[in-house]
């Protein structure tokens, strides 16, 4: 099938022409998500996926879900080690219990919904032009790079940066209640943690700095998770809360770090251990 067929068959291309390069009506698009991502850091495009297609993504993602790696981990905000060494107040100190799971990126079927989008060219390049980049390229994690975030009752994915600047995301299955994303947009830059702020939202004092977001199977979230602190709240009722988390940078060659692969997925790759000591792009912690 042809590019813009299967564009066609995915997404409501009437709304979202992401093939139609230089269109007043993919202009519009871009620029409205542009003004957006600019001012708090996250944008939605509501029912990106035909609506009769919304069943086809929920019920292949409870296919995948069997295959996360579940185990809840003692973390920090950061993803790094809790015994590194920080000042006494430095909110890396708090300790939180991530309890959601993971489907890697291969153990998710080529032929999915979410993974022939994720590796459409007119799709990563409507996505560069709302994140307004030269170039984009997928996260070159094997595991990471495009996977399935499973929060299941009971469970939920506490505040946390992204290692990766831009990340899409799309709920597939949104929990009976509670699993809200919530997010504290650009509460960090590249050149300033601002740590009594993130302090702030992990102590429960932060409320001033915290919004919620409402989603819907089939929405595509555009998200700089790198520099807005952002969580999932604890799901509650019957069933799981499933998003697909489709990861791009603006650099290739982008690998998480062996210790918060460990933490996602319980096992490395090569990869990650040959990437060990690349220097990243920033210095902010992960």
């Amino acid at each position: 099938m042809a590019v813009a067929g299967v564009l066609d068959e995915i997404v409501d291309t009437a709304r979202y022409p992401l093939a139609d390069v230089g269109s007043a009506d993919r202009e519009g698009v871009v620029a409205l998500a542009r003004a957006e991502l600019a001012e708090d850091g996250c944008t939605v495009l509501r029912e990106f996926i035909r609506p009769a297609l919304v069943e086809t993504l929920r019920a292949q993602g409870e296919a995948m879900a069997p295959h996360a790696y579940y185990e809840v981990e003692r973390v920090n905000a950061y993803n790094i080690p809790l015994d590194t060494e920080l000042p006494q107040d430095h909110p890396g100190r708090i300790v939180l219990d991530r309890g959601n799971a993971f489907v890697p990126r291969d153990r998710i079927p080529a032929d999915a919904l979410i993974h022939r989008l994720y590796t459409s060219e007119p799709f990563q390049r409507f996505v560069a032009d709302c994140f307004g980049l030269a170039e984009l390229h997928e996260f070159a994690d094997p595991l990471a790079g495009l996977c399935l975030n499973v929060v299941a009752p009971g469970m939920s994915h506490p505040w946390h940066f992204d290692t990766n600047e831009f990340t899409v995301s799309m709920l597939t299955q949104p929990a009976a209640s509670g699993g809200v994303f919530e997010y504290c947009p650009n509460i960090r830059s590249p050149h300033a943690e601002n740590l009594d702020d993130v302090r702030d939202v992990l102590t429960g004092s932060g409320e001033r700095l915290v919004r919620g977001l409402a989603l819907r199977p089939g929405d595509l979230q555009l998200f700089r998770g790198r520099f807005s602190l952002h969580r999932v709240s604890p799901v509650t009722g019957g069933h799981q809360r499933h998003s697909a988390i489709f990861a791009y940078t603006d650099r290739p060659g982008v690998i998480g770090t062996v210790e918060r692969t460990r933490q996602l997925f319980g096992r490395v790759l090569p990869d990650h251990l040959a990437a060990a000591d690349a220097v990243r792009g920033d210095r902010l912690l992960d």
